[in-house]
């Protein structure tokens, strides 16, 4: 775990004010209370593409709740497709073959 300073030191373009802000919204939310806070590994993740879409994509601060609202969408639906994949791969043959059929009887 990571505490405030570590991260700005570690993320370009993102001072400790800027970070506290994103956070009052609800865009990074680590673990703790004000000043302690502490940051995981995916916390880091999310300040880089809060800092990616604010600058490099210019987002307008308006519109990312939305945006990071649906990118924790299709992060969600890739994990449980993963899963779902995952199950399918431990059924006996005859199960993943007519899995398959539906699938593609779907897809149409």
């Amino acid at each position: 775990m990571m505490r405030l300073a570590a991260v700005v030191a570690l993320v370009p373009d993102v001072a400790e004010p800027d970070l506290a802000d994103w956070i009052a919204r609800g865009w990074v939310m680590p673990e703790g209370e004000p000043p302690d806070w502490r940051f995981a590994e995916i916390d880091v993740a999310r300040v880089r593409l809060v800092r990616d879409l604010l600058h490099d994509l210019a987002v307008e601060q308006e519109t990312l709740s939305l945006v990071l609202t649906l990118l924790d969408q299709v992060y969600a639906l890739r994990r449980s497709l993963a899963e779902v994949l995952a199950a399918a791969e431990t059924q006996p043959e005859p199960v993943r073959r007519a899995l398959l059929a539906a699938l593609r009887r779907q897809a149409r």
